[in-house]
């Protein structure tokens, strides 16, 4: 494909996808399905992940790539490579200072050898899944352009087949070219700021503006797979669930490509490997007697029960049957807001919890399984049962994971920082309604899912965003009608445009630390009128979704002094004061921030990053670790009186044993 240099030029400037798929005539519409790849006995899948040859283009106009078409040849006889690890931001592995602040297009190219079996078998399907490419992406394979993709979170594919069974046993390659430029029409907005000024900046100078307080890290961030299905295959699996009377009841409608008359088979499968439904077909409901149902992290004995629903496709082909296979865990439960409540089976949840990012050392932003891991130790440590993805959705393999331990999540798209006027307008919209449709597309069997959230503190006084979040508000309910959404507010409640269409009402605000510096005495009185005025405005149930202070460890003032490790403990205790005032009436959730130290953007305010973690970004706990891990398991065994008194369970003794094993052993 030939593409004027000066066209591409514009791309990487203004970020608009409408352009190159102008040029490329792919429509901008979603297709498929978009299951996570598995083996199972009809597929088969290859990691790709590892190290990767790497080159920025570092010429003025970031177009040098373009111009030379480096996807034509090995990469490598263009020019300078760096070995980059796959999954990780390329931002802070090397020591070249020009990569760490680097906007504009990347290139990074792997040979793979695809196996025999897949090249030599014209009915396997043969599929290129890159799960997160930060920002605007594009790919070929063998030079031959295959997909691009918008948006830095979240996972898209390319049917490869043709490409590698012209070439059984040789190597292919394959090319990705990424361009990390945030515009006022991208999620997260920015503008790029071009200085002109000769005798202050050298030629070409530009920087990107942002209006988050994350860094703008860029790269691969997640896996790259390939992965086989049959050429008649099982495109998506859609669940939800309901509960009547004790009977599990599992809705599933299955979307199957296939030119052939086809039959389908439902298994699902417990724990103990017993198959308790059956069902037949596209589209039904599987009912469970006595169901095991998925409850949150200390909420049940039993926390987040998970059955196998198994799907079978069976095809009859003029060279005889082909079958596909697909296994999903499903969990069985409720979600609902009802009166001030947000309940989960039926039963009022409270959100204790954190606020996160995907962030660390060296990494960036890259998918890390000892940094997974070790979050999730820590969040069970402290008695939280859930989290907010703030401020973009999170690795898929977190998800399944907040699955498996029954860690309920808010899940957010990266509409973070929509400030801009321009960032209302129709580009803007088609865009947010395209990443919100990939958002439920991919997460909306996660039964840790029970919330989304469309947008982070926007401008939301500003006149079009009154019809813009109605539109994307709605848009998200007509595509998933079983969860509530939210809107995460920093705005005054009687100029707030998006909070009439929620379902609840998340709200961030720092009192004692971005205003009244130092004056902790007015905490509780305005944390309680803020509570107030949102309530009597527009009754609905509230979660305090963001609160905090930074924290620099070590740092120790008496009287609390901003930044010691004393006033940020005492700021989350005011806070705690006024939640307890309100959280048996309509306050429904806490969520501190931060879990961790995360990196930002170099500014006077920030020092190498932002601090208000509880713990650091090398996840050692800060003193108010302690102190939140004290008030949530406290809040936890509450939530187990409760049961115990209508569902005569009997967890309360373990959990307690639990909670004092954990204070022991601190």
């Amino acid at each position: 494909m030939q593409v004027a240099g000066a066209m591409v030029g514009a791309l990487w400037v203004t970020g608009a996808a409408a352009l190159w798929a102008a040029l490329c005539g792919r429509a901008l519409a979603l297709e498929g399905g978009m299951l996570y790849p598995q083996e199972t006995p009809s597929r088969e899948r290859k990691d790709l992940n590892g190290l990767w040859d790497f080159r920025a283009d570092f010429s003025e106009d970031r177009n040098q790539g373009f111009r030379e078409r480096w996807y034509q040849r090995p990469l490598r006889e263009s020019g300078p490579v760096l070995d980059m690890p796959v999954p990780s931001s390329f931002n802070d592995v090397g020591q070249d200072r020009k990569l760490y602040s680097f906007i504009g297009w990347v290139w990074y190219e792997r040979q793979v050898l695809v196996p025999r079996s897949w090249t030599q078998d014209p009915g396997t399907r043969v599929m290129l899944r890159i799960s997160s490419a930060h920002y605007y992406a594009i790919v070929w394979v063998n030079g031959v352009h295959v997909t691009e993709h918008e948006g830095g979170h979240l996972p898209f594919e390319a049917d490869i087949s043709k490409l590698v069974q012209f070439s059984p046993g040789e190597l292919n390659r394959i090319t990705i070219a990424i361009n990390n430029t945030l515009t006022p029409h991208t999620l997260p907005p920015g503008i790029i700021e071009h200085m002109t000024d000769s005798s202050r900046y050298p030629k070409y100078y530009f920087v990107q503006k942002t209006n988050f307080d994350f860094f703008n890290y860029a790269g691969l961030h997640r896996s790259v797979f390939l992965y086989t299905t049959p050429v008649s295959y099982i495109d998506d699996v859609t669940v939800t669930t309901d509960v009547d009377q004790g009977t599990g009841l599992v809705n599933y409608e299955i979307v199957v490509k296939s030119n052939e008359n086809f039959e389908l088979e439902l298994l699902l499968w417990d724990k103990e490997g017993r198959v308790v439904a059956k069902g037949m077909g596209a589209r039904g409901q599987l009912a469970v007697p006595s169901a095991q149902l998925w409850w949150p992290y200390l909420m049940h004995e039993q926390p987040a029960y998970l059955y196998t629903l198994e799907v079978t496709l069976v095809v009859q082909t003029g060279a005889g049957i082909v079958s596909d296979v697909y296994t999903l865990p499903v969990g069985i439960r409720t979600v609902e807001v009802v009166h001030n409540q947000f309940l989960i089976n039926g039963k009022p949840f409270y959100f204790h919890g954190v606020n996160k990012h995907e962030d660390a050392d060296i990494r960036g932003k890259g998918f890390d399984w000892a940094l997974v891991m070790k979050d999730f130790n820590l969040l069970r440590w402290l008695g939280a049962n859930s989290f907010r993805t703030s401020h973009y959705p999170y690795a898929e393999e977190v998800m399944q994971l907040c699955d498996r331990y029954g860690i309920v999540v808010i899940d957010e798209c990266p509409g973070v920082g929509i400030v801009l006027p321009e960032s209302f307008k129709n580009i803007s919209l088609q865009h947010h309604l395209e990443v919100m449709e990939e958002l439920v597309r991919r997460d909306k069997n996660h039964p840790s899912v029970v919330m989304w959230s469309v947008a982070n503190e926007p401008v939301s006084w500003l006149a079009p965003a009154a019809y813009y979040f109605k539109t994307v508000i709605g848009h998200t309910k007509a595509l998933d009608p079983t969860r509530p959404v939210t809107f995460v507010s920093n705005s005054r409640p009687e100029v707030d445009r998006g909070a009439p269409y929620v379902d609840v009402i998340c709200i961030n605000n720092y009192y004692s630390w971005y205003h009244d510096y130092g004056h902790l005495e007015v905490i509780q009185l305005q944390v309680n009128a803020a509570f107030e005025n949102w309530y009597k405005l527009y009754q609905k149930p509230i979660i305090q979704s963001e609160y905090g202070a930074d924290n620099i460890p070590g740092f120790h003032q008496d009287p609390p002094l901003m930044f010691s490790e004393e006033y940020q403990k005492f700021v989350l205790q005011q806070y705690h004061f006024a939640l307890d005032q309100k959280r048996k009436d309509y306050v429904i959730g806490e969520l501190i921030w931060n879990f961790a130290d995360f990196m930002t953007d170099q500014s006077p305010r920030r020092v190498i990053g932002n601090k208000k973690g509880i713990f650091t970004r090398q996840r050692q706990p800060k003193g108010s670790a302690f102190l939140l891990r004290e008030r949530y398991w406290k809040i936890a065994n509450e939530t187990i009186f409760a049961f115990q008194s209508s569902d005569s369970f009997t967890m309360l003794a373990s959990l307690s044993k639990q909670s004092q094993h954990h204070s022991n052993s601190t």
